[in-house]
C-alpha cells in the first residue's frame, strides 16, 4: 500500500473512537474476555478489492497479537463467494473493529470497482480516467488511492498541486486572459495551469492565455470535438460535468485526453463484503 502508515492509522483512530466510544456494551458483557475466535472476510458480489490492509490494521490498533491470512490484495478481482482474509484473534477485538474495518473496505472496493469499470469503457480510446476533488471529508487519501487500484489515475489532491481557474475565478477576475496573466507572474516555474471553459470562445480564451491544461465543462460531443480540434494538441484537454458510465464511452471517443469524474468518489456504491466469524 502506498499511503503512510500514519495518515492511515489517524483515519482508523477517529473511526474508532467515533463506533466505539468508551465500552462496546454488547461485547464486553456477553464475550469471555479469553474467548478467540477465526473470521473470514468473504466476497459477496464480483468486483475490485481495494483497501485490505487498511481494514486488518483496525484489528492491529485494537490488539497487536491478532493474526492474519491474506488471500487476496489490493488492485485483485474478487469473485462472489472469494475469500478474501482470515484473522484470528480475541473475538471481543474482533467484534469491536468490524464495523469500521467494514465500512473503509467496501467503501475503497466500491470506488476501485466503479473506477475500473469507467477505464474498462474507455479502453482503446486513448483518454485518460480521473477522479476529482469531490471526495468525503477526511478520506481524500483513501478514495484517491483506492482509484489508483481500480486503474484510473489521480487529480490534484489538494489547491496546491496544481493552479485551477475554475468559472468563480475567472468571473471574479475580470476574464480568463487577464487572469491567466496575473496567475502565471504569481506561481513558480513548476505550477501549471488549468482553466475551465464553458464555450468554444472561452475554450480560444485559454489557448491565447496559454493555459497548460484546458477543461471543457459541461459541454456535449459535439461541442468537445470542436474544441479538441480548435485546440488541436497545443494544450491538453480535460472533458468534466455531468459525465456518468452510460455517456462515458461516446465523450472518451471525442478525441479528450482526460475525462474527471467526480462520481468516482463522491456517490460510489458499497462493495458488499461480508465478515463471518468460523
Amino acid at each position: 500500500m502506498l499511503l503512510p502508515q500514519f495518515y492511515v492509522d489517524d483515519v482508523i483512530k477517529t473511526a474508532l473512537k467515533e463506533d466505539i466510544n468508551y465500552l462496546d456494551e454488547t461485547s464486553a458483557y456477553v464475550i469471555p474476555e479469553d474467548n478467540v475466535s477465526t473470521a473470514r472476510f468473504v466476497a459477496k458480489a464480483d468486483g475490485v478489492l481495494c483497501g485490505i490492509e487498511v481494514a486488518l490494521r483496525v484489528f492491529t490498533l485494537l490488539d497487536n497479537a491478532v493474526r492474519f491470512e491474506i488471500y487476496k490484495k489490493d488492485g485483485d478481482e474478487v469473485k462472489k463467494g472469494e475469500l478474501i482474509a482470515r484473522i484470528t484473534g480475541k473475538t471481543r477485538m474482533l467484534l469491536e473493529g468490524e464495523r469500521t474495518a467494514l465500512n473503509l473496505l467496501q467503501h475503497m472496493s466500491g470506488v476501485a470497482t466503479q473506477t475500473a469499470e469507467a477505464v474498462r469503457l474507455t479502453a482503446g480510446t486513448g483518454c485518460t480516467v480521473t477522479d476529482t476533488r469531490k471526495t468525503l471529508p477526511g478520506l481524500r487519501a483513501l478514495q484517491k488511492y483506492a482509484v489508483t487500484c481500480g486503474g484510473g489515475k489521480n487529480h490534484r489532491f489538494n489547491l496546491s498541486d496544481a493552479a485551477m481557474l475554475k468559472d468563480n475565478h475567472i468571473d471574479a477576475g475580470g476574464g480568463i486572459e487577464k487572469t491567466v496573466a496575473l496567475l502565471r507572474s504569481k506561481v513558480g516555474h513548476t505550477v501549471k495551469i488549468e482553466v475551465e471553459t464553458r464555450s468554444l470562445d472561452e475554450v480560444r480564451q485559454a489557448l491565447a492565455a496559454g493555459a497548460d491544461i484546458i477543461m471543457l465543462d459541461n459541454m456535449d460531443v459535439p461541442t468537445i470535438q470542436k474544441a479538441v480540434e480548435l485546440i488541436d494538441g497545443r494544450a491538453l484537454t480535460e472533458a468534466s460535468g455531468n459525465i456518468t458510465l452510460q455517456n462515458l464511452r461516446e465523450k472518451a471517443q471525442s478525441g479528450v485526453d482526460i475525462i474527471s469524474m467526480g462520481s468516482l468518489t463522491h456517490s460510489v456504491s458499497a462493495f458488499d463484503i461480508s465478515m463471518k466469524m468460523d
